[in-house]
């Protein structure tokens, strides 16, 4: 039987590099040293992904991956290369290749990628447990690879980490992966949003009650923290956690014991936190809404996931993994999408972000008749926008701008146009550097500002952004 992911380089240090990543990471591999080796098994058996180097004796890496693809169109080929190999990885894409990988690699950044071609192998089989076997995270924007180096750096460590982002950008999922691919991801990974809770039970939620403690606490109960022991804690929706249980929360990152609730001994965590925001907790913490001590504590090391809107390049993988994991639960063939219908997909807003992008494919799993989905089968929201625009002009950014500020002001708060004078700006920016590629002269220009500005605000906000000029 094959073993899922195959390794080809005449350099036996290569091989073994590679061969000891996969094993840490739990993942069968079959090495050979020539691509000549590899076709002969290809008549035998069939891997679900492989990595390849670019120049071996006999057959090169270009001719294999020509070959496999012949035969096996599907399967996602990695090619190696050296930096001064460049035109060839040009090529290697333009002949099917999944990715390359420049040589001197980063270990855990190759293992990351193995798996989102695994993961991408999955999705086009449709078998019945491939696409849901692991929580994928899919992605070849610049922004979703500087996610991927991330987790991959933060493999082996039990740092706390800050995960931020707009809802259904897959805040969850980026958690699960650094709980996988941590020394912890044998142990449980325990997830909770702290928004979903009622205020009166978080508490117990969280740390657990002992026998008789309050009204109804019939027998002693262990919380999420001891649940999670060894393993990871994901706290979601953190920026609406009650003050109160603010402080609780500190005192275990600081010094890691808690109580439950009623009750008298400490109880010793050994566990990793891992928060999730959609929120500016910047902004909260100068509204006295959240401790600034606790905020530190977790912004140990921040993670950004960008909305889909600054990643449409990497619909069309999603939307063909979320296609197929829907045939899979339906237990159907997998649809496919003209050119023209994901062209329109692609133009898409997605306010949603992914889990829209995944509700939609649902729908056309059940609701397009034909197994090619043309532009006429699609929703009428994505088909007619002017009509649908017109159906919600109610819910334009003005209306929902003016409701929001009445909601805040009826709430008592103070402060509101700070506060949304900042986000403002930083939706402006982001959007911005953006659609210039990262580039700050072109794009303070464009927002009416100089870059000196431009630099002083992302200081002021707090923004990570990158340096592209």
């Amino acid at each position: 039987m094959a073993q899922p992911v195959w390794i080809i380089d005449d350099d036996k240090a290569i091989r073994w590099v590679l061969e000891k990543a996969l094993t840490r990471a739990g993942i069968g591999f079959d090495s050979y040293a020539s691509a000549d080796d590899a076709l002969n098994a290809l008549y035998d058996a069939t891997p679900q992904a492989i990595i390849s180097d670019i120049r071996m004796p006999g057959t090169d890496g270009l001719k294999f991956l020509a070959k496999v693809k012949q035969e096996h169109p599907q399967l996602p080929v990695i090619i190696m290369t050296a930096h001064s190999d460049l035109d060839s990885a040009v090529s290697a894409f333009q002949g099917g290749a999944f990715e390359y990988l420049p040589k001197p690699f980063d270990i855990d950044q190759a293992v990351l990628l193995i798996e989102r071609a695994l993961a991408e192998s999955q999705a086009q089989s449709g078998g019945p447990d491939s696409p849901e076997a692991l929580p994928v995270l899919l992605g070849q924007a610049p922004a979703m690879q500087d996610v991927f180096r991330a987790i991959g750096r933060l493999a082996q460590s039990n740092v706390t980490v800050l995960i931020t982002g707009e809802s259904g950008t897959g805040k969850e999922r980026v958690a699960e992966a650094l709980h996988r691919h941590s020394v912890r991801s044998g142990k449980p990974f325990i997830a909770l949003n702290t928004a979903a809770i009622p205020k009166d039970l978080l508490e117990s939620e969280l740390f657990g009650h002992e026998k008789g403690a309050f009204t109804g606490a019939l027998a002693t109960r262990r919380g999420r923290f001891e649940e999670s022991e060894g393993g990871t804690l994901f706290l979601d929706e953190i920026g609406d956690m009650p003050t109160e249980l603010q402080t609780r929360l500190l005192r275990v990152l600081s010094d890691g014991h808690f109580y439950r609730v009623g009750g008298h001994t400490p109880i010793k965590a050994n566990v990793r936190v891992i928060a999730a925001t959609h929120q500016n907790l910047e902004q909260r913490v100068r509204d006295g809404q959240f401790r600034e001590d606790l905020y530190h504590r977790l912004n140990v090391i921040r993670l950004r996931l960008p909305p889909l809107r600054e990643r449409r390049e990497d619909i069309p993988l999603l939307a063909r993994h979320f296609l197929a994991k829907s045939a899979s639960q339906l237990g159907v063939e997998p649809k496919r999408l003209s050119e023209a219908a994901m062209a329109l997909i692609q133009r898409s807003a997605f306010t949603g972000n992914v889990r829209e992008l995944e509700n939609l494919c649902q729908w056309i799993c059940v609701m397009a008749p034909g197994q090619t989905v043309e532009v006429a089968d699609l929703p009428p929201e994505l088909r007619e926008p002017a009509a649908a625009a017109a159906a919600r002009q109610n819910e334009s950014w003005e209306h929902e701008l003016t409701e929001e500020i009445r909601r805040r002001l009826q709430a008592g708060e103070s402060g509101i146009v700070d506060e949304l004078t900042r986000r403002f700006e930083t939706a402006c920016i982001r959007a911005g550097l953006s659609h210039t590629g990262g580039r700050k002269v072109e794009a303070a220009q464009l927002l009416g500002w100089g870059r000196n500005t431009l630099t002083r605000k992302i200081q002021e906000l707090g923004l990570e952004i990158q340096d592209a000029g």
